[in-house]
């Protein structure tokens, strides 16, 4: 038999402890790379907590990202003038600096078909899709002059999530993580959630730590007991003897470290496997809501066939919330309701968007209006800033009469929690809801107030990368003041 290096048992040994699933916390990239000595000399842990730029607003973001774009014409942005014009030709000095279309041409005018309600005392339109939502109004504080570049989901998904429109960049989780490090030696600081039975669009490109160290990168928490792919021990490994092993890797790290003091590449390994094996109980026991109240479950919809497995994943999201993870990223997934091919089934109503949009809400409504309601009773509203989010907007216009196209130059967006005004409206479209006529707000602004919120200035998060300091906001980007309390 062929020796066996250190070096080789102790990748052996770490596998075990899900060694692959960490690879981004080795010095020099992971547990398949050869680390130099200056590497390991220079060896902290790069999940240590860092100070923020200054005071922060909140603690914990969850960004809830509406898969396939939705029509906010149809859920927030009440336009009475849209119904006055409903199925004539699009007057052109609407169209005006528009470049139609992304999938078919320009058609008559789609008035919402939906009863629509002020709520609260800001009086807030609301549409007959989002009641449980509705009841919060006084809560939220509207972006109603979104825009971005691109119409094409992967793009667009890509900017939203990146700033970018190219795959390379760090992603806003990764951002956060890099800048503020763990709140939570147990658990990761940026996890990615998602209903449905496969992964979101596009995948990991769009959680990528990009050029920073792949430890930033988001984790993707599975539905069902077993989040985290090669994290569980081994069958016939018992937990008696995965104590064992660590114990004797600390035994060997401690006599190597006495024959090298600068060399902290054996420390980093056991670190790693040791942040493994605590997440063998940490992961599972965060996004395990089996011991949640009837009350609990019932308010996040776990009761309803519609909202429960969108229901489920909120309710892990309000528990990793509780155990400090600073970012935690939700994809709605695609359902069979909606109709539709495979991308059809998510909000991408270019037709049947009565029948779409109708199932996605019954999907979602409940569950966000639920971890709204969760948030605030157990005081944890003001410390997080809940987003609703998506791609892009979608068209005044309609598409095979009941449908619409993709529409990056208007369209709402939401965020509730510490450090905003309440119950408060920014910008608008215009009065058909096809155009921000006023106060535009593109991603990177609302990643620069995300950061602002967390405390850290956007333009003083830097990394050197290729010996050019990149930010989060590529080269544009400023926070929106005006809905900040």
């Amino acid at each position: 038999m062929s020796k066996q290096s250190r070096r080789d048992w102790l990748f052996n040994v770490g596998y075990g402890f899900g060694g692959l699933a960490l690879n981004g916390f080795m010095p020099g990239g992971g547990v398949f790379s050869v680390p130099t000595a200056q590497a390991a000399a220079a060896f902290v842990d790069p999940l240590a907590p860092k100070a923020p730029h200054f005071a922060p607003k909140v603690k914990s973001v969850i960004w809830l990202h509406m898969d396939g774009a939705p029509s906010t014409l149809d859920l927030y942005d009440y336009k009475p003038e849209l119904v006055k014009l409903n199925g004539q030709e699009v007057p052109e000095s609407f169209l005006k600096g528009i470049k139609t279309s992304t999938q078919g041409g320009v058609g008559k005018l789609f008035a919402s078909k939906r009863t629509w309600k002020q709520y609260g005392e800001s009086g807030a339109w609301f549409s007959d899709l989002v009641p449980n939502i509705a009841q919060h109004a006084d809560k939220l504080t509207f972006i109603k002059s979104s825009v971005t570049v691109g119409a094409t989901h992967d793009i667009s998904i890509l900017k939203l999530n990146t700033g970018d429109v190219s795959p390379g960049r760090p992603s806003l989780g990764a951002w956060v993580s890099y800048a503020l490090g763990s709140a939570n030696p147990d658990l990761p600081p940026y996890v990615v959630l998602y209903s449905g039975a496969r992964e979101p669009r596009a995948g990991s490109v769009n959680w990528s730590s990009g050029f920073l160290p792949a430890v930033y990168q988001g984790t993707a928490f599975r539905p069902g007991p077993s989040p985290i792919l090669n994290l569980s021990r081994p069958e016939l490994i018992s937990a008696e003897q995965q104590r064992d092993n660590l114990d004797l890797l600390h035994k060997l790290n401690d006599i190597a470290s006495k024959e090298r003091p600068s060399d902290s590449e054996l420390a980093a390994r056991t670190r790693s496997y040791e942040l493994a094996y605590r997440m063998e109980t940490s992961a599972p026991e965060a996004v395990d809501f089996s011991k949640e109240t009837a009350a609990t479950r019932e308010l996040y919809g776990l009761n309803d066939e519609d909202a429960k497995e969108y229901g489920e994943v909120l309710l892990r999201a309000r528990r990793l919330v509780e155990r400090g993870v600073r970012f935690i990223q939700v994809v709605s997934g695609p359902l069979e309701k909606a109709g539709g091919d495979a991308d059809g089934r998510t909000w991408d109503a270019h037709n049947k968007l009565e029948q779409n949009h109708a199932a996605h809400a019954k999907a979602v409504d409940k569950p966000i209006g639920g971890l709204l309601t969760d948030l605030a009773a157990r005081g944890l509203l003001e410390d997080t800033l809940v987003i609703w989010t998506s791609e892009f907007g979608r068209t005044s216009y309609g598409q095979s009469g009941d449908g619409r196209d993709h529409n990056p130059w208007g369209y709402t967006q939401w965020l509730a929690g510490g450090g905003l005004k309440h119950g408060y409206t920014y910008g608008q479209t215009d009065e058909i809801g096809l155009k921000t006529v006023e106060n535009p707000v593109d991603t990177y602004d609302v990643h620069a107030t995300v950061l602002q919120l967390l405390g850290l200035d956007h333009l003083k998060t830097t990394f050197l990368h290729s010996g050019r300091s990149e930010r989060p906001t590529v080269v544009y980007g400023k926070v929106v003041k005006d809905i900040l309390a």
